[in-house]
């Protein structure tokens, strides 16, 4: 059985992931990597596969649009291996993974080739519900 939510009850529930990612003493991180996504949340990422994490900003949530929420733009990262970001986990302030995402289908990024030294940032971060 599918349950396809309504618009309202789809940013009701963006709006309450928004606090989930805000859970924590932390602030929330989005970590990008060079390996393949895992087919779960449940499995570890690989320390060796990072590339760059940026940091959120707490409250992460910018605005509740017509059909979307916005998320504040990260803090630049530094990023410490040359490499092709491939997916990036979303982490929120307690260290639980919130959610996974494939470059190029997910996150769009101006390029994913990252080098050594460079920095990265997103300016825009918008969830959309299903409905």
């Amino acid at each position: 059985m599918s349950v396809i939510p309504s618009l309202f009850a789809g940013l009701a529930q963006l709006q309450a992931l928004a606090n989930y990612i805000d859970q924590g003493s932390n602030n929330a991180t989005l970590v990008f990597y060079d390996d393949s996504k895992p087919s779960s949340t449940l499995i570890d990422s690989y320390e060796s596969a990072r590339l760059v994490s940026l940091s959120l900003p707490k409250p992460c949530l910018r605005a509740v649009n017509v059909n979307s929420i916005s998320l504040e733009p990260t803090e630049a990262g530094t990023v410490i291996k040359t490499g092709t970001a491939i997916w990036a986990r979303l982490i929120n302030g307690n260290g639980d993974t919130v959610a996974d995402f494939s470059v190029g289908a997910d996150i769009t990024l101006n390029s994913a080739d990252m080098v050594l030294g460079g920095t990265v940032s997103i300016s825009a971060i918008t969830f959309t519900p299903t409905t």
